[in-house]
């Protein structure tokens, strides 16, 4: 879809505002062009040469003659004609200015709510396949340069009438030297296509560069410690100046491009007046007003090559906007994007327990199985622990429970009913999820742990941090809960964050506890901390745990042992130390009762079993 297609669908958004801008474009576009043609009668009539009143076009003269006056009264009457005209004309154009402005101003804001809205409605797989450098880019820059463009196509619209006006006024005064103006002027324009199709070129290289440099930048600030830890600043600079050098070049040639396009519009309409001109006085040759006609023409024509010149450029600066119109475009698309089907079914709360069957998944970018035939039951109010080595499938089997992703085979089910026919958000609310990389937002204490809750009270979060051993470290922050804690909670310590996150999580009060490997990362005082927590944040609730420090998991319920995807062994603590299976291995690597040879194969090798030959479910 071309660029001009693009913006007149998201014109329609505004019809109004498009309607009364051309309208408004039109009517100064009018009053300018009568005005204009009155000026030379005027001038001549003050002069006393009555050629000045006859020389008008016949619609001006008609309505002149409807006013009756004669001599002297009709130079009263064209002042005053012109005098109207000139305040009609700057009262529609700064009208017409304001509604323009404004038609820029709602499409930009509505392409810019759009985006917002894509981001939050499409699934993690959208993230996880795309940079986010390029799309705040996209969000950002390239959402400036549609909405120039925007800008580029109402004054292009508003231009053009005013055009079509002032050709209107010189038909009327001479439909031979309008036919040989034009024609020049087509040919100019003709040769503005050279300069349009490589601003168009220019525009293209403007937003690649731009996303490039969008890119770098942010990956730059978000690994920021391990530049300064690796000493690469020096390698960092050289790369995010490549590309702003990139980015500046490219500008620099789009202004460059468009700079020479009034020199060359100025020039060629001289060449085109002198052409009239002679035209003119070879036409005019047996007429007695013939200098009236000519120079009422010609000053029409003066008035109305800005108007060419402008246009021209306009066009050229559309040319290197519109790729990012089409960039946008293809950026606001839902049918391209994963985007997660909803059920109607509202939420309610567990009564029997949650249902693994037969799951098998793959990442879309992958051709591997990520998990195989994965069945596991989870009853209300029990803990089922998943352990095994980095990349067994623990996480993404976690994933699924929120639909975070979906199965292609198999199901999970709540109560015997799909997780996919409940309403997604009350679903996710329901919920609670601690992970080993908190997420923390740049604001207050307080923000941070009532995020999610609307309505909330003081004391339920001074309840709720307490309840998370974490009120006690926040009471001696400098604002307490107002402290604003950086950027991911930088101001506070890992076992800190986590605490936080514990905390936001009690005081949702959910159903279900997802906790992904929530203590991994942190020293044995925190870890302790964060367990109690945690044990809190269980009490009475259905409890998926991802644990790596197999002691946290002791009294879990249930322990599903994973190894390639597959789940090779499910019982209590104390059961699957006996059978001496993976579980114990990885019990005695962690704890040293058992000491394994360098080098060896610590996994269990799983039997092989081919997915069943069904219609995938999601």
């Amino acid at each position: 879809m071309t660029a001009n297609r693009l913006l007149l669908k998201f014109a329609r958004r505004s019809p109004r505002l498009v309607i009364l801008t051309t309208v408004l474009g039109f009517s100064g576009a009018l009053f300018n062009g009568i005005s204009t043609a009155l000026v030379v009668p005027v001038i001549l009539g003050y002069l006393g040469q009555s050629a000045g009143t006859q020389s008008l076009p016949g619609p001006l003269k008609k309505i002149l003659d409807l006013t009756g006056a004669q001599g002297d009264q009709q130079f009263l009457v064209l002042m005053g004609f012109v005098l109207l005209a000139i305040i009609l004309k700057n009262a529609a154009t700064y009208a017409g200015e304001l509604t323009s402005a404004r038609l820029t101003q709602t499409l930009t804001t509505g392409i810019r709510n759009d985006g917002l809205k894509m981001l939050l409605d499409v699934d993690l797989e959208y993230y996880s396949a795309n940079k986010i450098g390029d799309i705040v880019n996209q969000m950002g820059g390239e959402i400036a340069r549609t909405a120039n463009s925007i800008k580029c196509a109402t004054q292009i619209a508003t231009t053009a009438i005013t055009i079509l006006v002032f050709l209107g006024i010189l038909l009327t005064i001479s439909w031979q030297l309008t036919l040989v103006s034009t024609s020049l002027l087509a040919m100019v324009s003709v040769a503005n296509q050279f300069f349009i199709r490589k601003a168009k070129r220019m525009g293209q290289k403007l937003s690649s560069s731009s996303a490039n440099y969008s890119i770098a930048l942010l990956e730059t600030l978000s690994g920021m410690r391990l530049v300064k830890s690796t000493g690469q600043e020096a390698a960092q600079y050289r790369q995010l100046s490549h590309y702003v050098n990139e980015r500046e070049l490219a500008e620099r040639q789009s202004q460059t491009n468009y700079a020479i396009v009034n020199p060359i519009n100025e020039v060629s309409g001289i060449l085109v007046v002198l052409t009239i001109v002679i035209t003119g006085k070879v036409l005019f040759a047996s007429q007695m007003a013939a200098p009236t006609l000519l120079l009422m023409y010609l000053l029409t024509l003066f008035r109305m090559l800005p108007s060419i010149g402008r246009i021209n450029g306009l066009r050229s600066q559309f040319a290197n906007t519109a790729p990012s119109v089409q960039v946008v475009n293809a950026f606001l698309r839902y049918d391209d994007k994963p985007i997660m089907a909803q059920g109607k079914t509202p939420y309610q709360p567990i009564t029997q327990g949650i249902q693994f069957q037969n799951i098998w998944f793959k990442y879309p970018t992958s051709q591997d199985w990520i998990l195989r035939d994965v069945s596991l039951n989870l009853p209300k109010g029990t803990t089922l622990a998943l352990v095994g080595s980095s990349g067994a499938g623990k996480s993404t089997l976690a994933d699924l429970l929120p639909r975070f992703y979906d199965c292609q085979e198999g199901g999970i089910s709540l109560d015997g009913q799909d997780i996919r026919s409940f309403d997604l958000p009350s679903f996710r609310k329901s919920m609670g999820i601690v992970s080993q990389e908190t997420f923390l937002f740049n604001a207050s204490v307080f923000d941070n742990i009532a995020y999610g809750c609307e309505n909330v009270s003081f004391d339920a979060v001074v309840s709720a941090a307490q309840r998370a051993n974490a009120y006690e470290f926040i009471e001696k922050l400098p604002e307490g809960l107002d402290t604003q804690i950086g950027d991911r909670g930088v101001m506070l310590s890992g076992g800190q964050r986590q605490r936080l996150a514990i905390a936001r999580a009690l005081l949702r009060d959910p159903d279900i506890l997802i906790l992904d490997e929530a203590t991994s990362a942190l020293d044995t005082v925190s870890e302790r901390l964060v367990q109690k927590a945690l044990d809190e944040l269980s009490r009475d609730r259905t409890v998926l745990v991802i644990a790596h420090r197999l002691s946290t998991i002791q009294n879990a319920d249930q322990i599903a042992v994973f190894d390639r995807g597959e789940v090779v062994e499910v019982g209590v603590h104390d059961e699957l130390l006996a059978r001496k299976g993976l579980y114990a291995k990885l019990y005695n690597m962690q704890f040293g009762e058992t000491v394994a040879p360098a080098g060896a194969d610590m996994t269990v090798e799983p039997p092989a079993v081919e997915p069943p030959a069904v219609e995938p479910c999601c």
